[in-house]
């Protein structure tokens, strides 16, 4: 399998998501357009990831990139690629679908757990998940609806926090990617955020979480994906 991967910042990586490419010997491409890398170049792949960041994408004209890489989102969709989001690249795909990024009601910075829905404890890329874990949070933002949605989860700060917007297209709001290194290289670049607000952690307790059960989470996620999309593997060039 071949899998794209949208970040926009060197300190915000896939994390636990390219290991596990990795060792399944998948071919893993890192393109970065914040550094002027041309995303729309890229046509040879089965998967999209698009990761999170610092910018917003409630104000997304901001950024030019940002407009290149939704058009990206709806070429992948409409050519039936396999796309995945993560908190911005989340809201992205909600945007590329037809939806308006939104604030979230309250700012989230931590581990926190979220809680599936009842449709999420339904939909197939969930199932043996327990009703409530722990992810991580790290955002002021949510993704839009288009009329096909469905919330698989949510939180007391946020109530999107994982959407389908199609049978291969999912959202996270949310992390499951982020290891404690990651986490570390989070607390040094963007120490601004840590406020002190209702759902935000201080520095000393973000380092103090289990990131490894969280990455393992993410794990099963993606292996099931796979099992579930194994016979749409075959490139279809957008």
């Amino acid at each position: 399998m071949r899998i794209l991967c949208l970040t926009h910042a060197d300190f915000e990586t896939p994390g636990i998501i390219q290991d596990w490419a990795k060792s399944h010997f998948y071919d893993f491409k890192i393109v970065r357009p914040y550094r002027g890398e041309d995303c729309l170049a890229e046509k040879n792949f089965d998967m999209l990831i698009v990761m999170g960041g610092p910018q917003s994408s409630v104000n997304i004209e901001d950024y030019t990139y940002l407009i290149d890489e939704v058009a990206l989102i709806q070429k992948s969709y409409f050519g039936n690629k396999i796309i995945l989001g993560f908190c911005l690249g989340a809201q992205l795909i909600g945007v590329a679908l037809g939806a308006e990024a939104v604030h979230s009601p309250f700012k989230e910075i931590g581990v926190m757990p979220v809680t599936l829905t009842k449709e999420g404890k339904k939909d197939p890329l969930l199932q043996n998940m327990p009703a409530q874990f722990d992810v991580t949070h790290w955002h002021n933002d949510m993704p839009g609806l288009t009329e096909n949605a469905v919330i698989l989860a949510e939180s007391e700060g946020c109530p999107r926090q994982i959407i389908r917007y199609d049978q291969n297209v999912y959202a996270f709001q949310c992390h499951l990617e982020i290891t404690y290194r990651g986490m570390k290289d989070m607390i040094k670049n963007c120490a601004a955020d840590l406020t002190n607000d209702r759902y935000v952690q201080d520095a000393k307790t973000l380092l103090d979480q289990d990131y490894e059960n969280i990455n393992n989470i993410m794990i099963k996620i993606l292996d099931q994906l796979v099992a579930l999309q194994d016979d749409k593997f075959k490139t279809i060039s957008v």
